[in-house]
Protein backbone atom coordinates (compact mmCIF):
# COMPACT_ATOMS: atom_id res chain seq x y z
CA UNK A 1 0.00 0.00 0.00
CA UNK A 2 1.28 3.45 -0.88
CA UNK A 3 0.77 6.04 1.89
CA UNK A 4 -0.25 9.58 0.96
CA UNK A 5 2.42 11.07 3.24
CA UNK A 6 5.57 10.07 5.10
CA UNK A 7 7.78 11.84 7.63
CA UNK A 8 11.50 11.91 7.02
CA UNK A 9 13.73 13.61 9.60
CA UNK A 10 10.73 15.55 10.86
CA UNK A 11 9.70 16.75 7.39
CA UNK A 12 6.35 15.62 6.02
CA UNK A 13 6.55 14.54 2.39
CA UNK A 14 3.38 14.07 0.37
CA UNK A 15 3.29 10.97 -1.82
CA UNK A 16 1.24 11.10 -5.01
CA UNK A 17 0.74 8.93 -8.03
CA UNK A 18 1.20 10.96 -11.17
CA UNK A 19 0.15 10.08 -14.70
CA UNK A 20 2.80 10.04 -17.41
CA UNK A 21 6.02 10.33 -15.37
CA UNK A 22 7.63 7.47 -17.26
CA UNK A 23 6.25 8.44 -20.67
CA UNK A 24 7.07 12.15 -20.41
CA UNK A 25 10.26 12.09 -18.35
CA UNK A 26 11.53 8.49 -18.39
CA UNK A 27 11.07 8.26 -14.61
CA UNK A 28 9.25 5.72 -12.47
CA UNK A 29 9.33 8.19 -9.58
CA UNK A 30 11.15 11.22 -8.25
CA UNK A 31 11.49 13.51 -5.24
CA UNK A 32 10.83 17.24 -5.35
CA UNK A 33 12.89 18.28 -2.34
CA UNK A 34 11.85 21.95 -2.29
CA UNK A 35 8.17 20.94 -2.21
CA UNK A 36 8.65 17.89 0.04
CA UNK A 37 6.87 15.70 -2.52
CA UNK A 38 7.42 12.20 -3.82
CA UNK A 39 5.76 11.34 -7.12
CA UNK A 40 5.33 7.82 -8.48
CA UNK A 41 4.08 6.90 -11.96
CA UNK A 42 0.46 5.77 -11.63
CA UNK A 43 0.70 3.16 -14.40
CA UNK A 44 3.06 0.87 -12.48
CA UNK A 45 1.79 -2.31 -10.85
CA UNK A 46 1.47 -2.30 -7.05
CA UNK A 47 4.74 -4.13 -6.31
CA UNK A 48 6.69 -1.78 -8.60
CA UNK A 49 5.04 1.28 -6.99
CA UNK A 50 6.10 0.04 -3.57
CA UNK A 51 9.65 -0.65 -4.77
CA UNK A 52 9.86 2.82 -6.35
CA UNK A 53 8.55 4.37 -3.13
CA UNK A 54 11.37 2.72 -1.13
CA UNK A 55 13.85 4.01 -3.73
CA UNK A 56 12.54 7.58 -3.48
CA UNK A 57 12.39 7.35 0.33
CA UNK A 58 16.11 6.54 0.35
CA UNK A 59 16.81 9.59 -1.82
CA UNK A 60 14.80 11.75 0.59
CA UNK A 61 16.54 10.22 3.63
CA UNK A 62 19.97 10.91 2.15
CA UNK A 63 18.90 14.46 1.24
CA UNK A 64 17.56 15.19 4.73
CA UNK A 65 20.79 13.77 6.19
CA UNK A 66 22.77 16.32 4.17
CA UNK A 67 24.00 14.13 1.32
CA UNK A 68 23.32 16.35 -1.68
CA UNK A 69 25.39 14.19 -4.04
CA UNK A 70 23.92 10.71 -4.26
CA UNK A 71 25.13 7.61 -6.06
CA UNK A 72 22.14 6.38 -8.10
CA UNK A 73 23.56 2.87 -8.48
CA UNK A 74 23.97 2.56 -4.71
CA UNK A 75 20.42 3.84 -4.09
CA UNK A 76 19.10 1.34 -6.67
CA UNK A 77 20.87 -1.61 -5.09
CA UNK A 78 19.95 -0.74 -1.51
CA UNK A 79 16.32 0.05 -2.37
CA UNK A 80 15.78 -3.31 -4.11
CA UNK A 81 17.17 -5.25 -1.13
CA UNK A 82 15.42 -3.07 1.47
CA UNK A 83 12.07 -3.42 -0.31
CA UNK A 84 12.43 -7.21 -0.34
CA UNK A 85 13.39 -7.34 3.35
CA UNK A 86 10.48 -5.10 4.41
CA UNK A 87 7.91 -6.87 2.21
CA UNK A 88 8.83 -10.51 2.75
CA UNK A 89 9.28 -10.12 6.50
CA UNK A 90 6.04 -8.12 6.85
CA UNK A 91 7.90 -5.34 8.63
CA UNK A 92 5.68 -2.48 9.62
CA UNK A 93 6.75 -0.72 12.78
CA UNK A 94 4.01 0.13 15.22
CA UNK A 95 1.38 -1.98 16.91
CA UNK A 96 -0.51 -4.25 14.48
CA UNK A 97 -3.99 -5.48 15.34
CA UNK A 98 -5.92 -8.04 13.30
CA UNK A 99 -9.68 -7.56 13.10
CA UNK A 100 -12.38 -9.59 11.38
CA UNK A 101 -14.26 -7.80 8.63
CA UNK A 102 -16.31 -8.63 5.56
CA UNK A 103 -13.19 -9.78 3.72
CA UNK A 104 -12.32 -12.26 6.54
CA UNK A 105 -9.49 -10.26 8.04
CA UNK A 106 -8.01 -6.84 7.77
CA UNK A 107 -4.75 -5.48 9.17
CA UNK A 108 -4.83 -2.17 10.93
CA UNK A 109 -1.57 -0.51 11.89
CA UNK A 110 -1.80 1.71 14.93
CA UNK A 111 0.89 4.31 15.56
CA UNK A 112 1.98 5.09 19.09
Amino acid sequence: MIPNKVKIAGIEYSVTEKHGLEQKHGLLGHVLYSLSEIEIDDRLNQDRKEQVLVHELLHACFHEAGFEEQDEEMINRISIVLYQVLKENHLAFGETVTTVGTDCSQKITMKY
